[in-house]
Protein backbone atom coordinates (compact mmCIF):
# COMPACT_ATOMS: atom_id res chain seq x y z
CA UNK A 1 0.00 0.00 0.00
CA UNK A 2 1.44 3.36 -0.99
CA UNK A 3 1.35 6.48 1.18
CA UNK A 4 -1.33 7.93 -1.11
CA UNK A 5 -3.53 4.85 -0.52
CA UNK A 6 -3.36 5.02 3.29
CA UNK A 7 -6.58 6.46 4.73
CA UNK A 8 -5.66 8.48 7.82
CA UNK A 9 -8.39 9.75 10.16
CA UNK A 10 -6.33 12.92 10.80
CA UNK A 11 -4.21 15.45 8.91
CA UNK A 12 -0.77 16.94 9.51
CA UNK A 13 -1.44 20.63 8.78
CA UNK A 14 2.07 22.07 8.96
CA UNK A 15 5.05 22.79 11.19
CA UNK A 16 4.06 24.18 14.58
CA UNK A 17 7.56 24.46 16.03
CA UNK A 18 11.19 23.51 16.06
CA UNK A 19 13.06 23.18 19.33
CA UNK A 20 16.77 23.83 19.53
CA UNK A 21 18.83 22.81 22.53
CA UNK A 22 22.16 24.01 23.81
CA UNK A 23 24.08 24.31 27.05
CA UNK A 24 23.38 28.09 27.21
CA UNK A 25 20.22 29.57 25.69
CA UNK A 26 21.79 33.06 25.72
CA UNK A 27 24.10 31.89 22.93
CA UNK A 28 21.08 30.59 21.03
CA UNK A 29 19.34 33.97 21.55
CA UNK A 30 22.30 35.77 19.97
CA UNK A 31 21.58 34.04 16.66
CA UNK A 32 17.80 33.54 16.69
CA UNK A 33 16.70 36.77 18.44
CA UNK A 34 19.52 39.29 17.98
CA UNK A 35 20.69 38.30 14.49
CA UNK A 36 17.59 36.76 12.85
CA UNK A 37 15.00 38.95 14.60
CA UNK A 38 12.67 36.38 16.12
CA UNK A 39 10.44 37.73 18.88
CA UNK A 40 10.56 36.20 22.37
CA UNK A 41 6.89 35.54 23.19
CA UNK A 42 7.25 33.62 26.45
CA UNK A 43 9.29 31.37 28.67
CA UNK A 44 8.79 27.91 30.12
CA UNK A 45 10.55 25.96 32.85
CA UNK A 46 9.97 22.39 33.95
CA UNK A 47 12.11 20.45 36.41
CA UNK A 48 10.38 17.22 35.30
CA UNK A 49 11.39 17.86 31.69
CA UNK A 50 14.73 19.42 32.78
CA UNK A 51 14.19 22.43 30.54
CA UNK A 52 14.51 26.19 30.72
CA UNK A 53 13.30 27.61 27.42
CA UNK A 54 12.51 30.82 25.67
CA UNK A 55 9.59 30.58 23.28
CA UNK A 56 10.25 32.64 20.16
CA UNK A 57 8.15 33.14 17.04
CA UNK A 58 8.35 33.97 13.36
CA UNK A 59 5.38 34.65 11.10
CA UNK A 60 1.85 35.32 12.31
CA UNK A 61 -1.59 33.77 12.61
CA UNK A 62 -1.82 30.17 11.43
CA UNK A 63 1.55 30.62 9.69
CA UNK A 64 3.33 31.45 12.93
CA UNK A 65 6.10 28.98 13.71
CA UNK A 66 7.42 28.66 17.24
CA UNK A 67 11.17 28.33 17.76
CA UNK A 68 11.98 27.10 21.27
CA UNK A 69 15.48 27.87 22.54
CA UNK A 70 16.21 25.36 25.28
CA UNK A 71 18.86 24.69 27.87
CA UNK A 72 18.82 22.07 30.63
CA UNK A 73 18.06 23.19 34.16
CA UNK A 74 20.66 20.63 35.27
CA UNK A 75 23.11 19.52 32.55
CA UNK A 76 23.78 16.25 34.40
CA UNK A 77 20.13 15.11 34.44
CA UNK A 78 17.84 13.58 31.82
CA UNK A 79 16.15 14.43 29.61
CA UNK A 80 19.20 16.21 28.23
CA UNK A 81 17.62 18.86 25.99
CA UNK A 82 21.05 20.16 24.96
CA UNK A 83 22.64 16.93 23.71
CA UNK A 84 20.81 17.02 20.38
CA UNK A 85 21.02 20.55 18.96
CA UNK A 86 17.84 20.11 16.92
CA UNK A 87 15.86 18.69 19.81
CA UNK A 88 12.50 18.14 18.12
CA UNK A 89 10.11 19.20 15.38
CA UNK A 90 6.47 19.95 16.21
CA UNK A 91 3.67 19.26 13.74
CA UNK A 92 0.16 20.73 13.81
CA UNK A 93 -2.39 17.90 13.93
CA UNK A 94 -6.10 18.45 13.30
CA UNK A 95 -7.30 15.72 15.72
CA UNK A 96 -4.60 14.67 18.18
CA UNK A 97 -6.46 11.94 20.12
CA UNK A 98 -7.56 10.23 16.89
CA UNK A 99 -4.01 10.52 15.48
CA UNK A 100 -2.47 8.94 18.59
CA UNK A 101 -4.99 6.09 18.60
CA UNK A 102 -4.51 5.36 14.89
CA UNK A 103 -0.71 5.66 14.92
CA UNK A 104 -0.41 3.46 18.01
CA UNK A 105 -2.56 0.79 16.33
CA UNK A 106 -0.23 0.96 13.31
CA UNK A 107 2.87 0.29 15.47
CA UNK A 108 4.18 3.82 16.06
CA UNK A 109 6.06 4.23 19.34
CA UNK A 110 5.25 7.21 21.53
CA UNK A 111 7.44 8.63 24.30
CA UNK A 112 6.13 8.30 27.87
CA UNK A 113 3.77 10.99 29.14
CA UNK A 114 0.77 10.65 26.86
CA UNK A 115 -1.23 13.66 25.69
CA UNK A 116 -0.66 16.66 27.95
CA UNK A 117 -0.47 20.46 27.91
CA UNK A 118 2.73 21.73 26.31
CA UNK A 119 4.74 24.88 26.97
CA UNK A 120 2.60 26.98 24.60
CA UNK A 121 -0.66 25.71 26.11
CA UNK A 122 -1.64 23.28 23.34
CA UNK A 123 -2.23 19.56 23.89
CA UNK A 124 0.87 17.65 22.80
CA UNK A 125 2.51 14.25 22.72
CA UNK A 126 5.81 12.96 21.35
CA UNK A 127 6.74 10.20 18.92
CA UNK A 128 9.72 8.35 20.33
CA UNK A 129 12.98 8.73 18.38
CA UNK A 130 13.71 4.97 18.60
CA UNK A 131 11.57 1.97 17.75
CA UNK A 132 11.42 -1.27 19.71
CA UNK A 133 10.03 -4.79 19.18
CA UNK A 134 6.52 -3.82 20.30
CA UNK A 135 6.42 -0.58 18.28
CA UNK A 136 8.59 -0.95 15.15
CA UNK A 137 7.89 2.56 13.78
CA UNK A 138 9.48 5.64 15.38
CA UNK A 139 11.22 8.91 14.55
CA UNK A 140 14.45 7.26 13.35
CA UNK A 141 16.54 9.37 15.69
CA UNK A 142 14.28 12.44 15.62
CA UNK A 143 11.90 13.34 18.45
CA UNK A 144 8.62 14.48 16.84
CA UNK A 145 6.02 16.46 18.77
CA UNK A 146 2.40 16.21 17.66
CA UNK A 147 0.47 19.36 18.58
CA UNK A 148 -3.31 19.76 18.61
CA UNK A 149 -4.05 22.61 16.21
CA UNK A 150 -6.51 25.25 17.44
CA UNK A 151 -9.62 25.97 15.32
CA UNK A 152 -8.12 28.99 13.50
CA UNK A 153 -5.12 26.94 12.36
CA UNK A 154 -7.36 24.05 11.26
CA UNK A 155 -9.53 26.50 9.28
CA UNK A 156 -6.53 28.17 7.62
CA UNK A 157 -4.41 25.11 6.93
CA UNK A 158 -6.95 22.29 6.80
Amino acid sequence: MTAAEVKRPFKVLGIQQIAIGGPDKKRLQTLWVDMLGLEVTGTFQSEKENVDEDICAMGSGPYKVEVDLMQPMDPDKKPAVHTTPLNHVGLWIDNLPVAVEWLTAKGVRFAPGGIRKGAAGYDITFLHPKSNDEFPIAGEGVLIELVQAPPDVIAALG
